[in-house]
């Protein structure tokens, strides 16, 4: 009874738009209430449960993301790209989602890489003749590659609940990542023979190698970053670090692009948007004590096991439900509050913690471009303008790609695994 309390309580508070750490917070401390918790040791917990070394990770990735928006390095990646690829039929759909994979391989965000390369791309898309809805579309489903390619501000929270190697995670987030992006480009390449899309002017050879050139400092970003991580020599929270280091001194000292009034700005989103996140981790830490002590996890576990599904039926429901989730929470949210009452079940039914992250996450990227609140709707809505009625409408040809390359994430096992 006290559990349908909490869930009842929570959605209420939801559907009122109540921020989701104060409703998690709020539902939770009425449930423990409920049952006689002892609610001195919230707060310690609380704070416990943030105090972790893998958690800084992500207001590092989170700055760098930030850093890299307004400091010219995606501007300049941008614009070397748009040299090779920019005249070929579609050309400007190719370099989109080209670029947000490179930039999901340093900020680990997917509305950070949503808006950093939304705000140059739509605008030159409309300008090139393309359907601002389908620019907004691709853009925003693009941009969800943040939380799948590493680093992944999800699979360091995932690998924080559940114990395993962030590296690990990281790993298994490329190939799956790489497929995502090629189906992307492949759909965006035909959409641009059937509708006619062309391309900018085509760029001399010889004019192409400056920008490239010029770009070659973000271009090596991911390979300092993620070939630290890989090789041992720095652990992802030093490599989070690391890439607000690099993004500074290139921005300030070989770009020139970064003002200290911009730095200031960068700052406060950065502690902004990084509050909100550790606060979500905290409410949802209270939430799992509930969970807990009324030993959900365990009878949920024991319904699955009773109910003999098997893990492909289990996978199938449990996507389902990413899937509504993702409807209404952030991933931050939904990882929290799903994976203690699923880790039991996954190892009952022998799936892999590791392959589970990926399934899940590509669940998080469909969920961050499904209304009412899906957060790259948001984003690109804010930097194009245009309503968030017309951001959905130009993103939901883009839910089959998200679906097919879910279900090849599930069925082979090894595309996740394999680099792990």
């Amino acid at each position: 009874m006290e559990t349908i309390i909490v869930i009842g309580l929570l959605f209420i508070l939801a559907l009122l738009r109540v921020p989701i750490a104060i409703s998690l917070a709020v539902s939770s401390i009425v449930g423990l209430y409920l049952v006689d918790f002892s609610l001195d040791t919230v707060i310690q917990r609380m704070f416990t449960g943030v105090n972790s070394t893998t958690l800084m990770a992500i207001p590092g990735f989170v700055f760098a993301g930030l850093i890299m928006a307004q400091g010219g390095i995606s501007k300049y990646l941008i614009e070397a790209i748009r040299s090779w690829v920019g005249h070929t039929r579609g050309g400007l759909s190719v370099v989109t989602v080209l670029t947000c994979m490179i930039f999901a391989a340093i900020s680990g965000s997917s509305p950070a890489t949503a808006a950093a390369i939304g705000a140059i791309m739509i605008p030159m898309m409309v300008k090139a003749g393309y359907d601002k809805k389908y620019s907004m579309g691709l853009v925003a489903s693009a941009g969800t590659l943040g939380i799948l390619i590493p680093p992944s501000i999800p699979l360091i929270l995932y690998g924080s609940v559940s114990e395993q190697s962030t590296g690990k995670l990281f790993s298994a987030g490329i190939l799956p990542g790489l497929v995502l992006g090629l189906a992307l480009i492949i759909y965006a390449v035909i959409v641009a023979h059937r509708k006619g899309y062309g391309g900018l002017p085509k760029v001399p050879l010889k004019d192409r190698w400056r920008p490239t050139i010029k770009s070659i400092w973000g271009l090596i970003m991911p390979v300092i970053i993620l070939g630290g991580i890989y090789t041992g020599i720095v652990t992802p929270t030093e490599a989070a670090f690391l890439a607000v280091l690099y993004a500074l001194i290139i921005s300030v000292f070989v770009y020139r692009e970064l003002s200290l009034f911009q730095f200031r700005s960068i700052l406060t989103e950065s502690i902004n948007t990084t509050a909100m996140i550790f606060l979500i981790i905290a409410a949802a830490l209270v939430l799992g004590t509930f969970l807990t002590t009324e030993q959900v996890p365990q009878d949920f576990a024991q319904w699955v096991s009773d109910s003999g599904f098997n893990k492909w039926t289990f996978l199938l429901i449990v996507s389902l439900l990413f899937f509504v989730l993702g409807m209404f929470l952030e991933p931050t949210a939904i990882i929290l509050i799903t994976l203690p009452i699923l880790l039991p079940i996954i190892g009952a039914l022998e799936i892999d913690v590791i392959h589970f992250a990926i399934i899940m996450v590509v669940n998080m990227e469909l969920g961050m471009i499904t209304p009412p609140v899906g957060l790259n709707l948001f984003v690109v809505s804010g930097i194009s303008g245009e309503k968030v009625e017309e951001v959905i409408r130009g993103v939901v040809p883009f839910f089959a790609i998200f679906i097919i390359v879910l279900v090849i994430v599930i069925i082979f096992p090894q595309l996740s695994l394999y680099l792990t």
